[in-house]
């Protein structure tokens, strides 16, 4: 890498590149707390009707689902799959919490 100074133009590019960067990620975050949102009803409903907490065949087709729709997008199935993992795993954690709290 040089140590040249960036140009103003160079700055500017960048700025508007992270700027943009800034604004997918708060909407990624109020997305995520949507879905939280409507997975807690699904907590609570399971929990009313003591369905366990974890659906496997239903994680299996989101998987599925959600890989298809990273290829269609040219993004990493892989990576999309350890991010829904991710989430799936938060959101057993909470239904398990809701079962154990009613």
């Amino acid at each position: 890498m040089s140590d040249a100074p960036i140009s103003k133009e160079t700055k500017n590019k960048l700025i508007e590149y992270r700027n943009s960067i800034d604004n997918i990620d708060a909407a990624v975050i109020n997305m995520l707390a949507e879905r939280f949102k409507i997975t807690q009803k699904v907590g609570k409903y399971k929990a009313k009707h003591n369905l366990p907490p974890a659906d496997k065949k239903r994680e299996r087709l989101q998987i599925e689902r959600l890989r298809k729709l990273s290829e269609d997008a040219q993004l990493d199935p892989n990576f999309s799959e350890k991010f829904l993992d991710f989430i799936i795993e938060e959101v057993i954690h909470h239904h398990e919490k809701i079962r154990s709290d009613e």
